[in-house]
């Protein structure tokens, strides 16, 4: 029987890694390659690491802890944070990353993805997508750590990146970044009810049933978490976990 993919969403500040709220106060979690290596333990689906400050600053990927990481990686290993060129698609890919995520660079250059998608398959090409919603409850695209405005439309610049050749599409919603309420459904169906590739819901999930609710009522074709799998009880203790319970979705 089919399953939902469900994918811890590792943040990297620095050498740490770290969880956001809103993506914003990022605050320090652990070391990310003993955070790996209790993820590989644990059998997890896939695993998906985004660097928070890359872009932002303009820097290339961090390959000495993405290396690092990657030899603890015991499953399918997104990366995404300062993707700008083919040759450092190359260089993650020689590193083991089986996915890179591209996301700020797709406003400078969609040639660049279509060029990515063309050599190493859309398969490794994950389109990454920053929504937050506007005073009048619209969408808007957010890049950079959600520190620049795009001005893009949401569904157009989606359908661009597919036709580049993207293989999935990770939809994260900053409004519910580590606020662990629930996926924006509405958000999840908008995309899902328009495209033909996977879509990767983001962003909210604090329980087993939202994981479920962003596929079962919203389309999804994989749940990707970050608070709730580094943060157990209310008072948010610092635990890795990957429930049984996923097994459900």
């Amino acid at each position: 029987m089919y399953r939902a993919r469900v994918i811890p969403c590792l943040l990297i500040k620095g050498n740490g890694l770290v969880k956001t709220k809103k993506f914003k106060d990022p605050v320090y979690v652990g070391d990310p390659v003993n955070a790996m290596r209790i993820f590989s333990e644990k059998e997890v689906d896939e695993i998906v690491v985004l660097d928070i400050d890359a872009s932002r600053e303009g820097r290339e990927p961090n390959y000495e802890l993405i290396a690092e990481m990657a030899g603890e990686a015991f499953m399918p290993m997104a990366y995404g944070g300062g993707i700008q060129c083919l040759d450092q698609v190359q260089r993650l890919i020689r590193l083991g990353i089986e996915k890179v995520v591209i996301n700020t660079a797709a406003f400078s250059s969609m040639e660049f993805i279509r060029a990515a998608a063309d050599i190493f398959g859309s398969q490794a090409i994950v389109g990454s997508v920053d929504v937050k919603r506007n005073l009048l409850g619209g969408y808007r695209i957010v890049a950079k750590s959600a520190t620049l405005d795009t001005k893009a439309p949401l569904e157009d610049h989606v359908q661009r990146l597919i036709s580049a050749g993207v293989g999935e599409i990770l939809l994260n919603s900053v409004d519910r970044d580590g606020m662990m309420n629930g996926y924006d459904l509405d958000l999840i169906r908008s995309i899902t009810s328009k495209v033909n590739v996977p879509v990767v819901a983001c962003g909210g999930a604090g329980s087993v049933e939202h994981l479920s609710q962003a596929v079962h009522e919203a389309g999804a074709s994989a749940v990707a978490a970050g608070s709730m799998f580094v943060f157990f009880g209310k008072h948010r203790a610092v635990l890795i976990n990957y429930p049984a319970e996923t097994l459900l979705i």
